[in-house]
């Protein structure tokens, strides 16, 4: 016979202890001016794009390229480094920081999650960890990045690749869940990949 009996009560969640970083009012006003400023900014102004997270914390280097549909919940926890690129629909799920080095790319409906939930608490109590991505890593279409996560220099995440472990540098790596599975090598002739 199965239990229906929930394993959790949510009249017990309780995040009062969370830091956002800003106050409730400067949230509120960065969530409205993303919704409102990103998507009606055409491709071209990308730098609007930059000035804007930057104007709200968020550490952003020279040369990044940023898509109008990509989100970022906490900008204030964000850096990017020189040179990457974020792709459309891309979120950056911010409950902590986010470090993302430089000549990265993180493509086209990719989800970095620094928050999740403990399944054994009865209050489904709130967890979150860092995500740091090196220097030369490209994350591709459609990946999930969990909380907690390193990426190491010049790795490649595969298509729809779920990465809920650290990942070593120089690999190709794919699956769900994502493991290396070879090296991306430098200036390969059998490879268009390019590398700092």
């Amino acid at each position: 016979m199965t239990n229906n009996q929930s394993f959790v009560d949510l009249r017990k969640y309780d995040q009062s202890w969370f830091d956002r970083g800003r106050p409730g009012w400067y949230v509120l006003l960065w969530w409205f001016v993303q919704a409102i400023a990103f998507p009606l900014t055409p491709h071209p102004f990308n730098g609007l794009r930059c000035f804007l997270l930057r104007f709200f914390g968020a550490r952003i280097g020279q040369g990044v390229l940023i898509r109008p549909t990509a989100r970022f919940t906490y900008p204030w926890k964000v850096t990017i480094g020189d040179y990457s690129w974020i792709g459309d629909d891309v979120v950056l799920y911010s409950l902590d920081k986010i470090n993302i080095g430089e000549h990265c790319v993180i493509s086209q409906k990719t989800y970095l999650c620094t928050g999740s939930h403990d399944i054994q608490d009865p209050a489904f109590g709130l967890k979150t960890a860092p995500i740091t991505i090196n220097n030369g890593v490209w994350v591709t279409a459609d990946c999930f990045v969990g909380p907690g996560v390193e990426i190491g220099a010049n790795a490649v995440i595969g298509a729809r690749s779920t990465v809920f472990a650290n990942m070593p540098p120089g690999q190709v790596c794919w699956g769900s869940p994502c493991k290396p599975h070879y090296a991306r090598l430098k200036n390969s002739a059998n490879s268009s990949e390019l590398l700092d």
